[in-house]
């Protein structure tokens, strides 16, 4: 297999991508500053660490939302910059294997294609992997088999749930829930109850610290944020109680579309289900207690894995080197199943 292989996995918050050259997986944020309108000032790590400081003339934003290219310009420079910095000496004749959501259209998962393939790096070919797909095969499940499995994609601005069997998507649903509408659950409940104004990156930092999809005690954290009244910078003591009550509705609302899907299932199917377990990906599965809240709500055992954050791009590396499994990545211009 050629050096000149990636894998890459384009979420809401960072860019995951598998380079065959290097054998390991680089992760940067997702996100771009643009100076002046037009000129690119800075991309990954470095634009992210300018979120919610930059002045006016800078502008600091994500490409990808809800799991789809919302600026396909901004988005193709950050990848050529990304790819350029990480593995400029695999770029020649270099071919790419790109995850996709299923519940998109074919107008968006083309925009995925053209992204890298009109690129300046002019690939040899571009695949596409059903993000679901790729990430039961990251975990090290074997979905050639006529066996169910469930998987539950946690990102930043969606949740992926999906029935896999047999290759291929038996049930899927999408919903407009991930880490980002938790911060946002976070800042809005702070303003209430404090009369503080905080921004997404402490709200980013309150639940991974102090957050549990339980209720359990993860003591306490203070933070710096604006009073409402006095407009002034304020030191409070947030609580695991603030968080976990700001973040429970939403929880609830991801745990009853897994229990929809469930219902959808064949009985068959179910049963392979039951004794597999549900398996969780994506880096929004990290929240403490996230498996025992699932398991407790579906009375079905809950699989976390420590890498479920990396699970899509690793398991877009096994599709396009083990034989058994390159038929699972497409040719999207030409239709034919590989």
């Amino acid at each position: 297999m050629s050096n000149n292989l990636f894998g890459v996995d384009l979420g809401t918050q960072n860019i995951k991508m598998f380079s065959k050259g290097d054998n390991m997986v680089l992760t940067e944020k997702n996100t771009i500053a643009i100076r002046n309108k037009t000129e690119l000032f800075a991309c990954g790590d470095e634009a992210y660490a300018m979120y919610e400081k930059a002045p006016g003339m800078i502008k600091v934003s994500f490409p990808v939302v809800n799991g789809v290219i919302a600026d396909f310009n901004n988005m193709q420079r950050l990848a050529e910059k990304f790819i350029e910095k990480h593995a400029k000496n695999f770029v020649k004749n270099c071919e790419f294997i790109v995850a996709v959501p299923t519940d998109i259209t074919e107008v968006e998962k083309r925009s995925f294609y053209e992204l890298f393939f009109k690129s300046k790096m002019k690939p040899k070919s571009v695949l596409l992997c059903e993000k679901p797909i790729a990430a039961a095969v990251g975990l090290g499940l074997n979905i050639n088999e006529p066996t169910g499995f469930m998987i539950v994609d946690m990102g930043a601005d969606t949740t992926e749930i999906s029935l896999i069997s047999l290759g291929g998507l038996v049930l899927s649903d999408l919903i407009r829930i991930g880490g980002n509408h938790f911060d946002e659950a976070i800042i809005t409940h702070i303003k209430r109850k404090y009369s503080l104004v905080i921004g997404q990156k402490t709200a980013q930092q309150l639940k991974m610290d102090l957050g549990s999809a339980t209720g359990g005690d993860y003591g306490t954290q203070k933070i710096v944020g604006r009073d409402v009244v006095s407009g002034l910078p304020v030191e409070t003591e947030i609580t695991s109680a603030d968080v976990n009550e700001s973040i429970k509705d939403l929880l609830n609302s991801i745990c009853t579309a897994i229990k929809m899907i469930l219902e959808k299932t064949p009985p068959e199917l179910a049963k392979d289900v039951i004794r597999a377990g549900i398996y969780l990906a994506g880096g929004s599965s990290n929240l403490h207690d996230i498996d025992k809240f699932i398991s407790e709500s579906t009375n079905i055992q809950v699989n976390l894995n420590e890498t479920a954050d990396q699970c899509v791009v690793l398991g877009l590396n096994t599709i396009v080197t083990e034989k058994e499994y390159q038929k699972l990545a497409y040719n999207l211009t030409k239709k034919i199943y590989n």
